[in-house]
């Protein structure tokens, strides 16, 4: 009996930290659910095009070595995405409705074009001093930037 338990421990243990970037929120959400929950918080529940552009931020970030390796592990990164995302309820469903499609459409490799490489966004209409972030699109009340070492190569 104890050898089962320690099995079912480890195993649970592995599968939430590996999903959930060390958010138990997201633990045992499906990729679709983790992408669908990031672009309805974060895109103000706007367009179409504001959910594109989270979503290609997410799967751009998936694509580095320097993030975790599932969707529901960058989503659930702490202090990067919207509090509550992984698990606060979501009640506009036009609004649930098209982040799902949309979640649907970049999952299956569909991009903002004008994205590119961009891993990071913030409010639309916010400044920051910084002189390392190069801004490559805005959409959904967010601006969409990458970061840029000091001779403009992309960090």
């Amino acid at each position: 009996m104890f050898r089962v338990l320690l099995v079912f421990s480890a195993a649970g243990a592995a599968l939430s930290l590996a999903g959930c970037g060390l958010n138990p929120f997201g633990a045992f959400k499906s990729p679709e659910e983790c992408m669908t929950r990031v672009m309805y918080f974060e895109s103000n529940r706007s367009s179409a095009e504001g959910m594109l552009a989270v979503g290609t931020v997410v799967m751009n970030r998936l694509n580095d070595p320097k993030y975790p390796h599932t969707v529901c592990g960058i989503v659930g990164q702490p202090n990067q995405f919207a509090y509550g995302a992984l698990w606060k309820p979501m009640k506009e469903g036009r609004s649930l409705e098209l982040a799902q499609q949309m979640a649907r459409k970049v999952l299956g490799g569909y991009r903002h074009p004008g994205i590119g490489n961009a891993k990071f966004f913030h409010t639309a209409g916010y400044t920051y001093p910084y002189d390392n972030m190069r801004y490559t699109w805005v959409a959904g009340g967010n601006a969409f930037y990458e970061k840029v070492g000091r001779d403009g190569s992309v960090l």
